[in-house]
């Protein structure tokens, strides 16, 4: 048995069993990736995933309970590394964070600013992506932090720490009859048309949840991945924007207004994750206390432990 048939398992699961994804993503032969399993299904005398011909279909009762014990073991691996770097260079490295661009453009380049002036020899790759590929990544070890609004707080796997609150906005171009509207009402919101998030993107989920309460079904013309895509094309007349509040400034959004809406939106909370049982590196819980000062190392260190699947409110 050797790390890179385990590293062969667990690819297989991860790319649903096509044996040509896996050989890519290890930069290997198929040949090569059946010729491991192969060989370590003939060392345990076990068939560790069920066949039709040569493609495989799935894993078998003993496949199943080995590919928790490799996933353990090449994340015992990685820490081990990642354990003796913290010693050898305790002020350099990589940290890679995962977010979207919400939070991306809006919510960290404060954060990200103190945390190069205090390490400026960490190589910090900022990575954005959706929900799912944030989760994704921070499961398969390929991101050290994730920070979004969806997703983070469902995933046994991660221990997620609330991060900020926040709420929607409704944004109008200067002169629009919604401003002529108080108390704003949802009501009169729908009789324009809506752009704002695409599905699973920055609490879009409490905007369409927040207008069927109240019996609407607003005319989204448009959806976008970012507040910057959205500010565009409200500005362009196309529609009556909502954005996350934190996304507007009125000194950079000059052309645009932002009525007083919150009321009209349930808060939204953004959430920091990590995985459990991931060692992370000392610059890496400096991060996340720039993020916020509660969540020092010693309260982050105590979820980090697998067994514990409890979400850490």
């Amino acid at each position: 048995m050797n790390f890179q048939q385990l590293r062969i398992i667990r690819e297989t699961v991860r790319r649903a069993f096509n044996l040509t994804e896996v050989a890519n993503a290890l930069f290997t032969s198929q040949s090569g990736v059946s010729k491991h399993i192969k060989d370590l299904e003939d060392e345990l005398g076990v068939e560790l995933f069920m066949r039709k011909g040569k493609r495989l279909l799935g894993l078998t009762e003993p496949g199943k309970e080995l590919v928790v014990m490799v996933e353990r073991m090449l994340l015992d691996a990685a820490n081990i590394k990642r354990l003796a770097e913290q010693y050898s260079n305790r002020d350099q490295g990589r940290l890679t964070v995962v977010t979207t661009h919400t939070q991306a453009r809006y919510a960290l380049p404060k954060v990200v600013t103190a945390f190069k002036r205090a390490f400026p020899k960490v190589h910090l790759k900022l990575h954005q992506g959706s929900p799912d590929e944030i989760v994704h990544m921070l499961l398969d070890g390929e991101a050290d932090i994730g920070v979004a609004t969806e997703a983070l707080a469902d995933v046994p796997e991660l221990a997620s720490f609330p991060y900020y609150a926040w709420h929607h906005s409704v944004i109008v171009p200067e002169g629009h009859a919604l401003q002529a509207v108080s108390p704003l009402t949802l009501e009169a919101v729908a009789e324009h048309p809506i752009i704002t998030y695409h599905e699973g993107f920055t609490g879009r989920a409490r905007i369409d949840k927040a207008f069927s309460t109240v019996g609407l079904v607003p005319d989204v013309v448009m959806s976008a991945l970012d507040a910057d895509v959205i500010k565009t094309y409200v500005e362009l007349g196309l529609g009556v924007g909502i954005v996350a509040a934190m996304a507007f400034a009125p000194g950079r959004d000059g052309k645009l207004i932002q009525l007083d809406s919150s009321h009209l939106f349930p808060e939204n909370i953004t959430r920091i994750a990590v995985r459990r049982g991931h060692y992370l590196r000392g610059f890496a819980y400096r991060f996340i206390e720039l993020c916020s000062p509660e969540l020092t190392e010693s309260r982050i260190v105590n979820s980090l432990v697998p067994s514990r699947a409890a979400d850490v409110a």
